[in-house]
């Protein structure tokens, strides 16, 4: 078994025959794209073949493009220095952008069908993609002239999408002196914010001190960066016809603004629960004022559980195994085939991921596993997302897909069924850290998430008079910080440079990625609920709603489970599970 994944499957290198033959493919197909639609609109077919023609291109394309692309990025997010990794991701990102003239003109086109609904039914081949046919229809309206939208696709090239370039390479390539018992050295960023998870305290404080050192040597790029794409998003968003960013974002994730409030308002009556977690945690550690964010990870317990990968890997496979057969034996191929690069290193970037090969029908995860349990949970969690990949692999091309509120339902789920189960074999000693742990990811899903929700707005806000300087973008984190926080936390010691260490603020055209959390926490959530009442019965119905997420709202997936995402009480209830969490942890803490 190896520690870094393999993407020979995909193409050996970036010489490779085949992956420069598929290269030349998308290269061909970006060039003779909008020329193919225009035959297929101006030939003598029939509406419908002029619909199943050009879907039939649009899968062609897709499934061309994406293992060329898809190789490229991989090969990027773990070594960032690699240069033809990057000026590949850049080619394919350039031609993928020329395709938008294409689809513009079929969608104009579309628009026009008198009766869409009858052509679609009509055809069997159109009644797979209904939805997708009607989203089409439905977006069509934000759409510009296709001259002007396929300038703006090869601007973007050197706007929002360079400036992310440039912050996912600051920030994989930062690094600091870091000196702990007496011995220097220089450690890259990741492996720093990792002393945060550290048992002893004084590793915990440095820690957080070289982070804020580095981060502060790096501000001015990352600044930069995010005044650039968020610019550029307020500027599409009015060209467009969008109310704001917020709205384009709740139309592109198929959710509505009401199910947002709903789930928003029961998170901010949760908040008071939540700070009662942090002010327990803060006397625990011997603070008076609040707990000061370089101990919000800090470990509990007299029990220092740690989690190297092999134990993480067997935690995670056995209690799959709980659930259900398909999915441990999902998980084992992902292990066994080397589907996940598993160890921080230089030029890697942070976090996790998981990306779908649609072209192999499998995922490649990516991790920054350091021995924590929290590094088991995250395991955990990208395999779920990998299973809601094979889920959709079965799909229809352009069905294969998730909304980004749905995105994170399977991999909460399986971290769930991996937390739940940990905190069942523990003794009371262990139980407490286990717990801790578990509260402390609810934590950052519900109270951390809302603060970035609420930088976010304020952000968008503030730059629609002008580009803010780092102080000023680390006033407004703060400021958001408090209001989500409130006493939890020790005011005086906050992060004010999370926005340069969430990579979601920097995603072009995606903004608001911090509210999809929420929602998937607290969903899967409800649907666990709902699995340990109806038990195997469930099993077959979650894969049938995974399967779905490409081609249904929001509302519609949940209501394949009987749930009401406009009633509060819905998401009261998943908060109220974690609340029960939050009052055993405070209770058991009393005893160590």
């Amino acid at each position: 078994m190896s520690l870094t994944w393999n993407l020979d499957k995909m193409y050996t290198s970036f010489e490779d025959e085949k992956f420069l033959t598929e290269l030349q493919n998308c290269i061909n197909l970006a060039e003779g794209m909008t020329a193919t639609v225009k035959t297929i609109l101006d030939s003598d077919k029939t509406e419908i073949e002029i619909i199943e023609a050009y879907l039939k291109e649009a899968e062609k394309t897709r499934e061309v493009f994406e293992p060329v692309l898809l190789f490229s990025h991989l090969s990027f997010s773990t070594d960032t220095a690699n240069t033809k990794a990057l000026s590949n991701l850049q080619k394919v990102q350039s031609l993928t952008a020329s395709l938008v003239t294409s689809k513009v003109i079929f969608e104009k086109w579309l628009c026009q069908r008198k009766d869409l609904t009858t052509l679609i039914n009509a055809s069997d081949s159109l009644k797979k993609y209904e939805f997708y046919l009607n989203e089409m229809v439905k977006n069509a309206k934000y759409s510009l002239d296709e001259k002007v939208e396929t300038v703006i696709s090869q601007m973007r090239q050197t706007g929002s999408m360079a400036w992310d370039t440039l912050q996912k390479k600051t920030s994989s390539g930062i690094t600091e002196e870091v000196t702990i018992d007496g011995k220097t050295e220089t450690m890259p960023l990741q492996a720093i914010r990792n002393l945060a998870f550290e048992k002893n305290a004084e590793k915990r404080r440095i820690g957080y001190d070289a982070e804020m050192m580095a981060y502060k040597k790096h501000e001015e790029a990352s600044a930069a960066a995010l005044n650039g794409i968020k610019g550029e998003s307020l500027t599409l968003c009015k060209l467009r016809g969008y109310e704001s960013p917020l709205e384009k974002t709740l139309i592109t994730s198929l959710m509505n603004k009401e199910t947002l409030d709903t789930m928003l308002d029961a998170m901010r009556d949760s908040l008071p629960k939540f700070r009662s977690y942090y002010k327990r945690k803060a006397e625990l550690l011997g603070h008076k004022n609040g707990l000061p964010f370089y101990d919000v990870f800090a470990p509990l317990g007299d029990s220092d559980i740690t989690y190297p990968y092999e134990k993480g890997k067997k935690l995670v496979l056995d209690q799959f195994a709980t659930y259900s057969t398909e999915l441990h034996d999902f998980a084992k191929d992902a292990f066994d085939n080397d589907w996940i690069d598993v160890e921080p290193k230089k030029g890697k970037r942070g976090g996790a991921f998981c990306a779908p090969v649609l072209s192999l029908k499998e995922s490649r995860i990516l991790l920054n596993y350091t021995g924590k349990l929290n590094n088991a949970i995250t395991l955990a969690h990208e395999l779920g997302h990998g299973f809601h990949n094979y889920n959709l692999f079965n799909e229809a091309t352009l069905n294969i897909g998730s909304p980004m509120p749905l995105a994170e339902t399977a991999s909460i789920f399986c971290e769930t069924i991996v937390k739940k189960a940990a905190l069942k074999e523990a003794d009371s000693r262990s139980k407490v850290s286990i717990l801790e742990v578990a509260i402390q990811g609810y934590s950052q899903v519900i109270v951390d998430i809302y603060s970035r929700f609420l930088f976010e707005s304020k952000l968008f806000e503030r730059r629609k008079e002008g580009s803010l300087s780092p102080e000023e973008i680390k006033t407004l984190m703060i400021e958001a910080q408090k209001e989500s926080y409130g006493d939890g936390l020790d005011p005086d010691v906050l992060h004010p440079y999370m926005w340069m260490n969430k990579v979601h603020y920097y995603i072009p055209d995606m903004d608001f990625y911090n509210f999809p959390y929420a929602f998937g926490l607290l969903f899967a959530k409800g649907l666990y609920a709902k699995y340990k009442t109806m038990g195997e019965e469930f099993v077959p119905k979650l894969n049938t709603l995974l399967s779905s997420t490409g081609k249904m709202t929001v509302a519609d997936v949940a209501k394949q489970l009987d749930v009401d995402v406009t009633d509060k009480a819905f998401w009261a209830a998943s908060l109220n599970e974690i609340g029960e969490e939050i009052d055993e942890f405070i209770a058991l803490s009393q005893k160590i």
